[in-house]
C-alpha cells in the first residue's frame, strides 16, 4: 500500500531485505512524528534515509537483521518485526502530545517456489526443485591423497604415515555456512562408545591428538573453502591389540559463514614450535579452552 496518511506504514518485502517506508503523519492528525523516535525491531535501527518534501523516513534491513525472527509453517517462511515509535520530549520541554506505537510487520515467502522473479545463481538449482533449505544440508568425512586433489582409493596405512581426512558439507540453497569438527573418537568397533576408544579431536573442535608429544597432527590452514575442514593425523594402533582396523567417527556442524568463530565454532590445532593452540580462523583466545578443557 501507498504510504498515506490513511496507510502511513508501507513495507516492500525484497529477495534478502526489507524497506519499511513510514510517513511522519503516523496518526493521520497532519501532527509530524520526529524520525528520530522511530525505530525497527527489537535491535532499535534507524532509519537510513528521510524525505523531507513527502515527510517519510525509510528503513531498510536485512530478512535476519534488527533481533527479526522467522517462523515457519508448511507453505511460507515469515520474517516479523516491529516499527516502534517512542516519543521524547523536543528541546527544553518535560511533555509529549502523542502516544507510543507498535506496528508489527512481517514478509512473508513462498517455501515451495522461487522467492522472486530475477533469474537465480547459475550454481543454483529452483527452489521447487529441492527440499526445504533448513532440511538439506548433506556432509560427509573422506580420506584424500597426499595433495588433497582427489579421495583415497586404499584405506590402508602404515604406522608413520599420516591420514588426510576431508570433511564438507553440501548446504544447497542454504545461506553461506562454515563448517567444523566438533569431536573425533577412534575405535575398534562401529560403536563409538565402546572400548577401548582414543579422542582425535574433542571440546568442540581441539585436536587433541596434536598435543601429544610425538605427533604432527593438525587442522589445515588456510581452508580451500568455507564449506571444507581439512586436517591431518598420524597413523597409529591400539597398544596391546593385533587388529589392525580401526573407525574413525566424527560429529561434523555447521554455523553462518557471517558468523565469528567462538569457543564453540572453532578449529584449533597446537602449535608445538610455540606451545600454542591456534585457530584456523579467528582470535587465538577460542582456543584458550583447549589447554584447560572447559569447553562448550
Amino acid at each position: 500500500q501507498a504510504a498515506a496518511p490513511l496507510h502511513p506504514v508501507a513495507v516492500q518485502c525484497q529477495e534478502a531485505q526489507m524497506v519499511v517506508i513510514v510517513h511522519r503523519d503516523l496518526f493521520g492528525m497532519g501532527r509530524l512524528v520526529r524520525a528520530v523516535d522511530l525505530t525497527l525491531g527489537s535491535a532499535a535501527c534507524l532509519p537510513v534515509a528521510q524525505s523531507a518534501a513527502e515527510s517519510t523516513v525509510t528503513f531498510v534491513a536485512g530478512l535476519h537483521e534488527c533481533g527479526s525472527t522467522l517462523q515457519m509453517t508448511p507453505d511460507s517462511l515469515i520474517y516479523k518485526t516491529n516499527l516502534s515509535y517512542k516519543p521524547t520530549p523536543p528541546g527544553n520541554l518535560i511533555i509529549v502530545r502523542t502516544n507510543a506505537a507498535v506496528v508489527p510487520i512481517e514478509c512473508h515467502y513462498p517455501r515451495k517456489s522461487n522467492v522472486s522473479s530475477n533469474a537465480i545463481r547459475p550454481t543454483w538449482a529452483p527452489f521447487r526443485s529441492t527440499l526445504s533449505v533448513e532440511e538439506r544440508l548433506m556432509f560427509s568425512l573422506r580420506l584424500m591423497n597426499g595433495d588433497w586433489s582427489t579421495e583415497r582409493l586404499s584405506n590402508g596405512f602404515q604406522l608413520g604415515e599420516s591420514l588426510h581426512l576431508q570433511a564438507d558439507v553440501a548446504s544447497g540453497d542454504h545461506v553461506p555456512l562454515r563448517l567444523f569438527v566438533d569431536d573425533c573418537v577412534a575405535t575398534l568397533s562401529p560403536d563409538r562408545n565402546s572400548s577401548p576408544r582414543y579422542a582425535l579431536i574433542d571440546l568442540s573442535g581441539c585436536l587433541v591428538d596434536g598435543r601429544s608429544d610425538d605427533t604432527t597432527s593438525a587442522f589445515i590452514s588456510p581452508r580451500p573453502r568455507q564449506e571444507t575442514l581439512q586436517f591431518m593425523v598420524d597413523a597409529f594402533k591400539f597398544a596391546g591389540d593385533d587388529r589392525n582396523l580401526i573407525y574413525i567417527t566424527c560429529h561434523l556442524k555447521v554455523s553462518p559463514a557471517d558468523q565469528a568463530p567462538n569457543p564453540l565454532n572453532k578449529a584449533c590445532s597446537f602449535n608445538k614450535a610455540s606451545s600454542l593452540w591456534t585457530p584456523v580462523e579467528g582470535t587465538g583466545d577460542i582456543c584458550s579452552c583447549c589447554e584447560t578443557g572447559n569447553c562448550p
